[in-house]
C-alpha cells in the first residue's frame, strides 16, 4: 500500500490562479497538476497512491470556514483532507473544535503564509486545544523558495514548540528545507515525525542516510507535496538510501496507518 501524506489542491473556481501565482512567487516552478482536486486524484492514481492527504492553509482570519468546508467535501474512504485555522482568528479555538466534528485527521499550519513564528507563545492556546482534540498536526518546515531567508520555522523553533504538543507532530519536507543540519542535530530523537515530500534533488542522500539511521524509521511518513513534486519522484529517492522492503513499508504506508488508527 502507499499511502501519500502531502499534497495540495485548490476549489475549482481558484485553482488555475492559485496555482499561478504560487508558482510565480517560488521563482517559477512547474506543477505537476492543474490545481484541482481531480486533476490531484488523476496523479494519485496514475502514481499509484492508494490513499491520500490534502493539506488546506487558511492565509488569513475570514478564511478559515471556507477552508474547513473545502476540506470536508473532499473526505472519502481514500482521501484524508486536513483543516486549518490561522493563528490572529479570535474564533480559532472554536475553529478547531468544528474541524474536529466534521472529522478531518488534522490541522495543517504554514507559518510563513499565515505570519507567525512556530514557537510564538500566542499559539499555546491553539496547540493545547489541538492535542486536546487528538488531531494530527502538519507543519511546513524549513525555508520556502517564495519568502526571504528569516524563515519562521526552523529546527530551534520546533524544539520549542513540540513542548505543548501531546498529539502527533509531522515537520514536513525531511523536518525543514535547506536546514537538515540543524534537523540532524537538533530534531532527530525527538518524539515527532517528518514527511519526506521534496526529498528528491534537494536533500542530499548522506544526509537522508544519517536521518533515518538517527530519527529511526519509524518515524517517517510517506509524501510528495504534489503539485510540486511526485509520488514517483519521492520512491525513487527513497529507494536509493539502503533501506530493506519492510522499511520502506513503513515508511511508505504503516506509519501513516498508525497515525491514522487505521488498519491495512
Amino acid at each position: 500500500m502507499l499511502i501519500d501524506f502531502h499534497t495540495h489542491c485548490f476549489p475549482e473556481k481558484i485553482a488555475v490562479r492559485a496555482m499561478e501565482k504560487l508558482s510565480f512567487a517560488s521563482g517559477g516552478a512547474i506543477p505537476y497538476h492543474n490545481g484541482s482536486f481531480l486533476d490531484l486524484k488523476n496523479l494519485m492514481d496514475k502514481s499509484g497512491v492508494d490513499k491520500f492527504a490534502v493539506m488546506n492553509i487558511a492565509t488569513n482570519v475570514h478564511q478559515q470556514k471556507a477552508v474547513n468546508d473545502f476540506a470536508a467535501n473532499l473526505k472519502s474512504d481514500n482521501v484524508y483532507p486536513f483543516g486549518s485555522v490561522h493563528p490572529d482568528a479570535p474564533d480559532a479555538l472554536q475553529e478547531l473544535e468544528r474541524i474536529k466534528e466534521l472529522g478531518l485527521k488534522g490541522v495543517k499550519f504554514h507559518p510563513e503564509y499565515q505570519e507567525f513564528y512556530v514557537d510564538d507563545p500566542k499559539m499555546e492556546k491553539i496547540y493545547k486545544k489541538i492535542s486536546e482534540l487528538g488531531l494530527i498536526t502538519v507543519f511546513h518546515a524549513g525555508y520556502d523558495p517564495g519568502f526571504g531567508p528569516e524563515s519562521k520555522c526552523l529546527p530551534h523553533n520546533f524544539v520549542n514548540a513540540l513542548k505543548h504538543f501531546s498529539s502527533p507532530v509531522i515537520l514536513a519536507h525531511w523536518g525543514g528545507v535547506s536546514c537538515w543540519t540543524e534537523v540532524l542535530k537538533e530534531l532527530c530523537g525527538l518524539d515527532v515525525y517528518f514527511d519526506t515530500s521534496f526529498g528528491y534533488l534537494t536533500l542530499p542522500r548522506p544526509v537522508a542516510i544519517k536521518m533515518i539511521e538517527k530519527h529511526g524509521v519509524n518515524k517517517f511518513i510517506f509524501a510528495s507535496d504534489a503539485p510540486w513534486h511526485t509520488p514517483e519522484l519521492e520512491k525513487r529517492y527513497l529507494s536509493t538510501l539502503g533501506l530493506t522492503d519492510s522499511e520502506l513499508q513503513k515508511i511508505y504506508s504503516e506509519n501513516a496507518l498508525k497515525l491514522l488508527k487505521e488498519r491495512l
